[in-house]
């Protein structure tokens, strides 16, 4: 199965909204996805907050192979400080005590 990252449209006339997804390079551009890696809102008067991206889940899948769109490939550029700055900045999730 050959995997691509790309985006999936969500929004309306005039309101475009795009989810990043891991899919196969098959499914039309809406079709059943595998994996949401993150959003992408043009619309967005703040640049900086106009993608959302789980790095470590992108980074996942373009290490077993899958190949990530032009645009995608662009947005993750542009972004990739912000996103894993964010990432290390989040608190780890506690551990359940027994």
């Amino acid at each position: 199965m050959a995997v691509r990252i790309r985006m999936k449209m969500m929004g309306r006339k005039h309101r475009p909204f795009f989810r990043i997804v891991a899919i196969d390079s098959r499914q039309p551009r809406d079709g059943r996805i595998l994996e949401e890696l993150g959003t992408y809102d043009p619309m967005m008067k703040d640049k900086e907050n106009r993608v959302t991206l789980n790095p470590e889940r992108f980074k996942y899948w373009r290490s077993v192979g899958a190949l990530a769109s032009e645009r995608v490939t662009v947005l993750f550029n542009k972004y990739m400080k912000k996103l894993e700055g964010a990432a290390a900045h989040a608190p780890a999730p506690a551990a359940p005590s027994v």
